[in-house]
C-alpha cells in the first residue's frame, strides 16, 4: 500500500470526507464561545476550539470504528470502513486516536487550568462513548454529553468558571443530541436489532418520531432559557423561531421512517444549529453588551 492510499484511509477512518459531525460538534462549542465572550471571544480561543474540536472529532470516530470493528462489516452503510476491510490496523487505529488526542492536549496547554482539568474528561468521555452501545438504552444522551462539553470548556477558558448558563447549554445539546442521532439510528434499526446493538431507535420503538419532536422542543426550550440568562435580544430568539421551523420540517422527513430521508433529516441539523449561531451572532452586534 502506498503513502497516498494509507492516507485516504485514514482520511476516511477520521470521517475528514463527512464533515457533519465535525459541524454538529463545533456549532453548540461556538453559541458557548459567543456567550461565555459576551460577543468578543478571543480570536486565539476561537481558533484553538475550532482546530479542538476536528482533532477531537477524529479521534472519537477512529475510536468508535474501533470499539464497532466486528460490527460495522455487518451494517450495510458502515461494512467498507477502514477497520472492517483491514485496510487499517487495529494497532495504527489506536495510534492514530491517541496522536490525535496529545496534539489537542498539547493546544489548550496554555489555557486556564480549569480547561486542562475538563479536556480530561472530554477525553474520557470521547473515548468511552463507543462502548455504551452494549449496555446503554439511549447512547446518543452520553453522545450528547460528549458532544457538548466544549461548552463547560469554552466558559472555563474565558470566564474561569462554569455558571448556570453553560450547564443549561449542555443540558440542550444532550437533548439535540439525542434527536439527530436517533434520526441517524433510524437509518440503521434493521442492521442493529440483527446485531444487538442498543440505540434511541430501538428503544423509543414506534415512539421514535415523538421522541426526537419531544427533544427537538426541550432543546429549544432550554436554549430560550439561555437567552434570558444572557439576557440576550430579538435576533437570537428570531434564530430559535427559524431553528424551530427547521425542526417542524425534519418532522414531515422523519415521520415516514423512509431511511433515506432520516438520513436526509439527521445532515439538515447543521442547518438547524448554524441558524442558532447566526441569531446569536446577529443579536451580539445589534445588542453589544456594555453599549
Amino acid at each position: 500500500m502506498t503513502l497516498t492510499e494509507r492516507l485516504l484511509h485514514y482520511e476516511r477512518l477520521m470521517r475528514l470526507d463527512k464533515p457533519i459531525g465535525i459541524l454538529l460538534l463545533l456549532w453548540p462549542t461556538l453559541w458557548a464561545l459567543w456567550i461565555a465572550g459576551m460577543g468578543k471571544p478571543s480570536g486565539f480561543l476561537v481558533w484553538i476550539f475550532v482546530l479542538g474540536t476536528v482533532l477531537m472529532r477524529s479521534a472519537g470516530c477512529v475510536m468508535n470504528d474501533y470499539a464497532d470493528r466486528n460490527f460495522d462489516g455487518h451494517v450495510e452503510r458502515t461494512r467498507n470502513r477502514p477497520l472492517a476491510t483491514g485496510a487499517v490496523s487495529t494497532r495504527e487505529a489506536l495510534l492514530l486516536a491517541a496522536g490525535l488526542s496529545l496534539v489537542a492536549f498539547v493546544m489548550i496547554l496554555p489555557l486556564h487550568r480549569l480547561v486542562l482539568w475538563l479536556s480530561v474528561v472530554a477525553l474520557f468521555l470521547a473515548a468511552s462513548y463507543p462502548f455504551t452501545k452494549r449496555f446503554l438504552a439511549i447512547p446518543q444522551a452520553y453522545l450528547g454529553i460528549a458532544f457538548g462539553f466544549g461548552i463547560p470548556m469554552a466558559f472555563a477558558a474565558q470566564q474561569f468558571s462554569i455558571p448556570l448558563t453553560a450547564w443549561v447549554m449542555l443540558l440542550a445539546n444532550v437533548f439535540w443530541a439525542v434527536a439527530y442521532d436517533t434520526e441517524y439510528a433510524m437509518v440503521d434499526r434493521p442492521d442493529d436489532l440483527k446485531i444487538g446493538i442498543k440505540t434511541s431507535a430501538i428503544t423509543f420503538g414506534r415512539f421514535d418520531v415523538v421522541a426526537v419532536m419531544i427533544c427537538y422542543a426541550a432543546t429549544l426550550g432550554l436554549l430560550a432559557w439561555v437567552g434570558v440568562l444572557a439576557a440576550r435580544g430579538w435576533p437570537y430568539y428570531l434564530g430559535l423561531c427559524i431553528a424551530t421551523g427547521i425542526a417542524l420540517y425534519h418532522y414531515t422527513l422523519i415521520r415516514e421512517r423512509d431511511r433515506q430521508r432520516c438520513f436526509k433529516a439527521f445532515l439538515h441539523n447543521n442547518w438547524l444549529g448554524g441558524v442558532i449561531f447566526a441569531g446569536l451572532a446577529i443579536d451580539y452586534l445589534v445588542h453589544p453588551v456594555g453599549a
